[in-house]
């Protein structure tokens, strides 16, 4: 979706690197930078491991450059800027981008930029120059009083999303309003307000776009396999006769100055549980003092040692997860402290816990060891950012606006690795340590006593729920306009170029004695190793009367081993630059994780010693017990969490153990032992069960080597796999509605159980679905939903299948008052999908599938997953290809049944969670089905 990024992504551009080498800081970027007559800067960068190439427009616009009173005016044109264009017509950039095959066209926006991306095929290269040029030169006719209406309405449903029905959804804007003067342009929030939006004119519109969006305040960065001799003729032909615009002075630094603390509280009608935010004025982007401060709130907050950590998670028992970070924007940065408290507890309590945790930090400060652990992670971080061809992009043009330089890299990374525990310290005391800052408790609604004491309630407008407020608009009336002139006809979409070669990883296997099974592939273009170990089993193996057990099981094995404490396993994984995870799943337990290439051997030792040997601590225990009764609660208070968990009942059935959340219950948290974690690991965990998948700078040889100890130690077991019976489709649709008193959306799943991942129809049900809504702005449910009501910010449909047979699911969050019209709207669609299907609607759906197959190896992790799938369903390796032969000679009559079949709405299970004052009696008027007012659980309500 078209979504708002506040943060700065921080990652990194190309560089090279001796990896015999401990620790190597000569870096080297690959770019060619150059300017048009016009201004606009391009960036070219090489990259020919894979058939793609990433394009990124980026704006130097976002929301700082709005004027007080028309604000979130950035965010929109992020929307409206993919809508129409004078060349490529209705549908713009989302219609190409899907006809070549693209990943889809997105953008995001924060308080200084705006960019627009996607990543094609190679051959699909100068069809993208051409679009992008069309946001620049070619756009702003397009825009009518009706679209403007109408995006008016997708935004604002944005933002009573992420915003308004969301927990804790209002404390940005509490925090920046009080952080900084009125006259600050960080004052306000990106997506603006609703009455700003409400009131913005067609004039105000166009008069941003001619201000902001002119070549000399935008920069094209182009990454991945292409010619850049002819790349640079392209940028010249579609771009040179654009005309410059005004000049644009550069924004005075400001960071904020607070002469005193103020403290704000919020009783929050989602949040379940109270929550401290503290917020200090930090320095802006690239500033010297961000690098120590990025490593202060990562020891500060991060890991069983860190001084929040032992306060407020261990001795005072208040919180699970306290979360600090520094966040570096263009003209003033932010320093904060946040943490949800456990139920009940008091935010003044937490208050002092953190102080008594800086205190502890000022008298011990940050060991070398420590500053060395952190810097090791930001390492790794460092390598994972350059697994795709668009962020090695997105970082080029970050550099080239906000430090002056894509070679910015080289210093970038120099003054992360020259930090100090001297500069640690002195950052905190001229940032946090006796300063001023902004405090917002956010306290459960009826409970302002949690909050710190003496705040002052916040100011916050809510939005009333009123059938039929919003404003009509016909999204068919076409704008009449005069053609910008251009001296040759854009109207005619350039060809492709050179097809790309689909080449397949080389994949090589290995087996051990006991079981367990090893894929591999070998790819040396970072020097990153990144690994994924599956066990089967996870929660089907588990006792229906108490789940939870496979998820804390999985939280446990993290928490120490036999020779080692919680502390030291944590410490020693950091020190390698290593990430190491266990998770549960419905099916599977995961250990995955991503280490440097030279480290890789050291650290399978340890996941070696994880697997074989838990520490099984009595206080991590207990610990782990809180976690996840605390994730149980928060998710009770999002309704996209209760109508997911819902749904799952719904499908499978409240006796079905795929009903259950992998969390647990509240019930089922408190019964369990550690006892009943050990039994379970002694019986099921079994490398007969398990493969390992590797992909990254290491070979065959040295994996088998490392895993020596693992095949004599760990020993097979005879673990009988249950095979869970789905129930059918309901032979008539039923509505179930739980009610989320005052909601300002309504969360809505659709669906029914339909296949297995590994069902002969279920490759090809996918593609059938493209259309009606897995292909984005290319769906039919997003193009009426949002596009000509403006009834949600984003709806989508998709096969869940894996070994076991999944449902169907269409979801969305729609705007409270036309929950009714939605699922009409959806019914409908879904009733006419197969008659409806057209040959263009096959050729198109056949046409991504196989064109877009060109970005399926790109990263790292696509070949993670393409080697579990190869080992979860004895796939061939070249079972993409085989799947698109097949694919070629699939006709219209052929697609058309796949839909009858797999989109009936005579078999829909309907869950929305929504509020019943206002939309129950309505749904019950829409003769879709029987509507039943039920609880989380699929109880009955009255």
């Amino acid at each position: 979706m078209k979504k708002i990024a506040i943060l700065f992504l921080f990652s990194f551009a190309i560089i090279s690197c001796n990896t015999e080498e401990k620790k190597d800081t000569s870096f080297k970027v690959d770019y060619d930078e150059f300017t048009l007559d016009n201004g606009l800067t391009v960036i070219f960068h090489e990259d020919k491991s894979d058939p793609v190439v990433a394009v990124a427009l980026t704006a130097h616009v976002g929301s700082a450059r709005e004027k007080e009173g028309r604000t979130g005016f950035a965010h929109l044109f992020e929307h409206l800027l993919f809508l129409e264009s004078e060349n490529l017509g209705k549908g713009g950039l989302d219609k190409l981008t899907s006809r070549v095959g693209g990943s889809g066209a997105n953008g995001s926006t924060n308080r200084d930029r705006t960019n627009y991306f996607q990543t094609v095929p190679k051959d699909a290269l100068e069809k993208m120059i051409w679009a992008e040029a069309d946001k620049l030169g070619y756009f702003i006719n397009t825009v009518t009083e009706p679209v403007l209406a109408k995006e008016k309405q997708v935004v604002k449903n944005e933002k009573r999303q992420s915003v308004d029905n969301n927990p804790y959804g209002h404390q940005r804007e509490i925090i920046h309003r009080n952080l900084y003067p009125s006259d600050h342009p960080y004052n306000w929030e990106v997506i603006g307000s609703l009455d700003d939006l409400q009131n913005a004119t067609l004039a105000d519109v166009k008069e941003f776009y001619r201000r902001w969006y002119v070549p000399n305040n935008v920069t094209l960065t182009i990454a991945g396999d292409f010619d850049k001799e002819r790349a640079k003729e392209w940028v010249k032909k579609y771009f040179d006769e654009i005309p410059r615009g005004e000049d644009i002075p550069e924004l005075e630094k400001e960071i904020p100055t607070l002469t005193e603390t103020k403290e704000f509280y919020y009783e929050d009608n989602f949040a379940r549980l109270p929550q401290l935010t503290m917020t200090w004025p930090g320095p802006y982007a690239y500033h010297p003092d961000t690098y120590p401060l990025s490593i202060l709130a990562t020891y500060l907050s991060d890991g069983k040692e860190a001084p929040l950590y032992k306060v407020l998670v261990e001795q005072k028992e208040l919180t699970t997860n306290p979360y600090m970070y520094s966040q570096d924007s263009e003209l003033a940065g932010e320093i904060t402290i946040q943490v949800r408290g456990n139920d009940g507890v008091d935010l003044d309590s937490i208050a002092k816990g953190i102080q008594t945790a800086l205190t502890n930090f000022e008298a011990n400060g940050i060991s070398k060891k420590d500053l060395k652990r952190i810097q090791a992670l930001q390492e790794t971080r460092f390598y994972n950012s350059l697994n795709s061809v668009l962020g090695k992009g997105f970082q080029l043009a970050q550099y080239n606006i906000f430090a002056g330089d894509p070679g910015y890299i080289n210093k970038d990374v120099d003054k992360m690795l020259a930090v100090t525990t001297e500069d640690v310290m002195r950052v905190y005391e001229k940032y946090i340590k006796n300063k001023n800052f902004i405090a917002t408790s956010f306290v459960p609604k009826g409970e302002p006593e949690l909050a710190l004491a003496n705040s002052t309630p916040a100011e916050v407008e809510e939005e009333k729920i009123v059938e039929g407020a919003e404003e009509t608009f016909d999204p068919s009336i076409t704008a009449t306009y005069e053609r910008t002139p251009s001296s040759f006809d854009r109207t005619i979409e350039p060809p492709y170029g050179e097809s790309p070669e689909i080449k397949v990883p080389e994949v090589w296997r290995g087996d051990l004695e006991n079981g367990l099974g090893i894929l591999g592939i070998e790819n040396d273009e970072v020097p990153l190793v990144n690994f994924s170990l599956t066990i089967d089993g996870g929660q089907l193996l588990e006792n229906q009367d108490l789940p939870g057990v496979v998820n804390l099981l999985a939280e446990m094995m993290t928490k120490g081993t036999a020779t080692k404490t919680p502390v030291e396993l944590e410490q020693e994984i950091e020190l390698l630059g290593s990430y190491i995870s266990i998770n549960a799943q419905p099916e599977n337990i995961t250990i995955s994780g991503t280490s440097l290439a030279k480290n890789y051997d050291k650290t399978m030792a340890l996941v070696e010693e994880m697997i074989l040997e838990p520490r099984w601590d009595e206080e991590e225990f207990k610990l782990a017990k809180k976690d996840a009764s605390t994730q149980i609660e928060q998710q009770l208070s999002n309704p996209r969490s209760v109508a997911d968990n819902a749904f799952a009942k719904a499908i499978y059935g409240t006796d079905n153990i795929l009903s259950q959340n992998t969390l647990g219950t509240s019930e089922s948290i408190e019964k369990i032992t550690l006892g009943d974690l050990k039994s379970f690991y002694k019986s099921n965990l079994s490398p007969s069960l398990a493969n390992l998948h590797v992909v990254g700078a290491v070979d065959k040889e040295t994996v088998m080597s490392s895993l020596s100890d693992l095949e004599q130690k760990w020993e097979a077991k005879d673990v009988a796999i249950p095979i869970i019976e789905v129930p059918q489709a309901p032979e008539k649709p039923i509505v179930y509605f739980i009610d989320v008193p005052g909601a300002k959306q309504s969360q809505l799943r659709i669906g029914y159980p339909a296949l297995a991942a590994s069902d002969p129809d279920f490759y090809n049900a996918d593609v059938m679905n493209y259309r009606l809504g897995g292909g984005g702005f290319a769906s039919q449910l997003t193009q009426e939903l949002r596009e000509t009501k403006g009834y949600t910010y984003g709806v989508r449909s998709h096969f869940e299948g894996s070994k076991t047979t999944g449902p169907f699911v269409i979801s969305s969050g729609v705007r409270s008052n036309v929950t009714s019209e939605s699922l009409k709207l959806i019914d409908s669609i879904i009733t006419n999908y197969s008659n409806n299907f057209t040959e263009n609607d096959l050729e198109l759906s056949k046409n991504y599938e196989i064109k877009s197959s060109a970005r399926s190896f790109e990263t790292a992790n696509a070949k993670l997953n393409f080697l579990e799938n190869l080992s979860a369903y004895n796939f061939k390796d070249d079972y993409m290809l085989s799947r698109q032969a097949g694919l070629k000679n699939m006709n219209l009559d052929a697609m058309k049944a796949l839909a009858t079949n797999y989109v009936n709405p005579e078999h829909m299970i309907y869950v929305v969670a929504g509020d019943a004052e206002t939309q129950l009696q309505k749904l019950k008027e829409t003769g879709i089905g029987e509507v039943k007012l039920v609880d989380e659980n699929l109880k009955p309500v009255e």
